[in-house]
């Protein structure tokens, strides 16, 4: 009989699972599950939860090739099937964001290639649409699935067993009358007609989800000296939006680099795995003494500019976002992306910007090690320094923001720390107030688009598994330094769920080798960069290889000890 694998979910993460797990020579049986029509797509780049005016947040130079690379795979498409996509074939390129849309049919088509690929090589592949596992349970050495289908519900029984459900959806997006607790599915907002708009966060998500409105109410184009603008309809007198966030910030445009990441000459992953192995937990300060000088030896005169020498972990945040807090939004805008487009031009790399983007994810794997006040130290202070770093937007987005700007239908406003949100449930027929300071901002329709909040064990759609104790919350020390002994230190649960590096949940210090949690939503307490495709890959990766792994093994005990 051939090994059970049960991969649930069929988006980046499953499908990333999948193409490396049919590189086997044992020939496999793999199950797929997928609640939605079309597996392969993924929900974040689904045509049915998003707007062709949602642009990703990759672009396809960092995303890893299925079968074969997005460029290779638009570059043989036919003119009309691009002309469907609004792709110019001349203006194909890797350093090119393209719509989520876009990304959701190349996966799909990627997805039944590697599917007929499992085929020629032996392995036995079962692809379930519109089939939504609902529960599961550890029994012996299998997991038991129960899975829900429009023929009612049915078990199945499996030896390894991956969870790659992705991000956690709300079912109702319009939870009050013209309140929106999330831009997707983006048809929802379509009941937004021609009136003032409040949308909570300024990033991506954000700008997915005021591109969506717009769109619906006017027209973007260029002009005869090439500058995009904004034509309202003309039903649309009363469209505006006002995007928000605590600093009032719009992300800045995705700067040119050297990819794949060149490697940190101060703060590198053998520097902080040397910190990892004193076995101490108080360590964020050493690790910003790392980053302090990859900075200092990278971009001595950025160094310069902000004092950087004398800046801690506290203090660096202020310094980093000094001159945009005390520029106009978009005046700092336009600025950031002449610069950007100057520099794409001469294939120039901004030093300083660099050097935070490289180390963003080797300071990251000291993160599980933290104890609880460094923890929350990293959290609340330095952990938005790298994802406003990375979490730069396409140069189009900027555009289209500037455009809405110049036409008078966007503002920006600062929320600070102290604000508040009225919505239906305080007395409002429709929409909310926000009230900052003593200024209320009234908005006919509200879209909370401040993204995926991290998830804990109980928060698991499983719930026997639950019951069981098969999944706990993660867990951080509280020392306050020193030797890690034996007794001590005492362990807190922090919440999201506690995974080895294989992404087994760990219980006591023991995995349960026959599953797999590579759901992002339940990783982001201890992997906050955990975002988009380039993880969807490592996550996959990581979960295929230990499941080859323990196939090639024989005589493994269900449970085994961690490291």
């Amino acid at each position: 009989m051939l090994p059970r694998i049960a991969i649930i979910g069929t988006g980046p993460t499953g499908l990333y699972t999948f193409k490396r797990l049919i590189t086997s020579s044992l020939p496999l049986a793999i199950t797929l599950y997928e609640a939605e029509g079309e597996p392969g797509m993924g929900t974040p780049y689904h045509p049915d939860m998003n707007d062709p005016a949602m642009l990703s947040n990759i672009p396809s130079i960092e995303i890893p090739a299925m079968t074969e690379t997005l460029v290779a795979w638009l570059g043989r498409q036919s003119d009309e099937t691009l002309a469907e996509m609004g792709i110019v074939r001349d203006l194909i390129d890797e350093r090119e964001f393209y719509p989520r849309v876009v990304l959701g049919r190349y996966m799909r088509e990627q997805f039944l290639t590697l599917c007929q690929q499992a085929g020629d090589q032996g392995h036995d592949v079962t692809v379930l649409s519109r089939h939504k596992v609902i529960d599961i349970e550890l029994v012996g050495e299998q997991a038991r699935l129960r899975i829900a289908s429009a023929d009612g519900e049915q078990d199945s029984f499996f030896d390894h067993v991956v969870m790659a459900t992705g991000h956690n959806w709300p079912e109702t997006t319009e939870t009050r009358p013209g309140y929106f607790v999330s831009p997707w599915p983006a048809k929802s907002l379509q009941t937004i007609r021609n009136m003032r708009v409040g949308i909570l966060g300024t990033s991506l998500s954000g700008i997915d989800a005021l591109m969506t409105v717009a769109t619906a109410h006017g027209l973007f184009y260029e002009d005869a000296s090439g500058i995009l603008q904004y034509q309202p309809r003309a039903d649309a007198a009363h469209f505006s939006a006002v995007m928000m966030s605590r600093k009032g910030l719009l992300p800045e445009a995705d700067f040119y680099c050297p990819l794949p990441y060149l490697k940190p000459r101060i703060c590198t992953e053998e520097a902080i795995d040397a910190l990892i192995e004193t076995g101490r937990h108080d360590l964020l300060d050493d690790v910003f003494e790392l980053f302090r000088q990859e900075i200092a030896v990278a971009d001595p005169a950025y160094a310069a500019k902000i004092g950087l020498s004398q800046l801690s972990v506290e203090t660096f945040p202020a310094a980093y976002y000094a001159d945009r807090v005390n520029s106009d939004p978009f005046v700092w805008a336009a600025k950031n992306l002449a610069e950007v487009e100057d520099n794409r031009k001469k294939r120039y790399t901004v030093p300083w910007r660099y050097a935070i983007l490289i180390t963003h994810e080797i300071i990251a794997k000291v993160i599980p090690h933290l104890n609880q006040e460094d923890l929350q130290r990293f959290h609340k202070f330095f952990k938005s320094i790298f994802v406003d770093d990375y979490a730069t937007v396409p140069l189009t987005s900027i555009r289209r923001l500037l455009a809405l700007s110049r036409a008078g239908r966007l503002e920006i406003l600062k929320l600070g720390e102290d604000y508040s949100i009225k919505t239906a449930d305080d007395g409002l027929a429709r929409g909310a107030v926000v009230s900052v300071g003593n200024n209320d901002h009234v908005f006919d329709a509200f879209i909370d688009a401040t993204g995926q909040e991290a998830l804990s064990a109980t928060d698991l759609p499983f719930p026997t598994l639950v019951q069981q104790g098969a999944v706990k919350a993660a867990q951080t020390p509280t020392d306050n330094g020193g030797p890690l002994q034996s007794t001590s230190p005492e362990l807190v649960r922090t919440g999201g769920i506690e995974v080895d590096e294989a992404y087994r949940p760990r219980v006591d210090g023991r995995t349960h080798r026959q599953l797999h949690c590579a759901a992002i939503a339940f990783l982001l307490h201890k992997e906050p960069f955990v975002q988009g495709i380039t993880s969807a890959h490592e996550i996959g990766e990581a979960v295929a290889n230990a499941i080859l792994q323990d196939l090639a093994e024989d005589d493994r005990p269900l449970l085994q000890v961690s490291a």
